[in-house]
């Protein structure tokens, strides 16, 4: 069984765009697997969610529906959220994310992830 970490950004942009990340991930992925955060995840929510913008309602939105899930919490015993996730990219775990700079890596390292394409759904992009 394989874990897909979700990271920061992609949980606030499916929050955003109005995406069912358990409805998307069903849809593409043909394996099965659990959903896990980093604990420094919930952490950059919090902080977020306090912003009165776009983001932060999203990201309070994000939130709450991780509170309803059943999602394993990943502990990072501190750090910087990027390196863990990076560290934790192999045969049993795929990272979720939206980020530039961590898929760039993710592709070097000839890791699939995970991304929104379009605003509407997810795709993984194998390499």
């Amino acid at each position: 069984m394989k874990t897909i970490i979700i990271d920061t950004n992609l949980l606030i942009d499916c929050a955003k765009f109005r995406i069912d990340i358990e409805k998307e991930l069903t849809r593409i992925l043909d394996f099965s697997y659990t959903i896990a955060i980093l604990d420094r995840t919930m952490e950059e929510l919090e902080k977020i969610a306090t912003q009165k913008t776009k983001e932060g309602m999203a990201a309070k939105l994000a939130k709450t529906i991780l509170m309803t899930k059943h999602i394993t919490v990943i502990p990072t015993q501190g750090g910087y959220t990027d390196k863990r996730l990076l560290e934790l990219a192999d045969e049993n775990h795929i990272i979720a994310t939206n980020d530039k700079e961590i898929k760039q890596k993710l592709k070097q390292k000839k890791q699939p992830v995970i991304i929104i394409r379009g605003q509407q759904k997810l795709e993984m992009m194998d390499v």
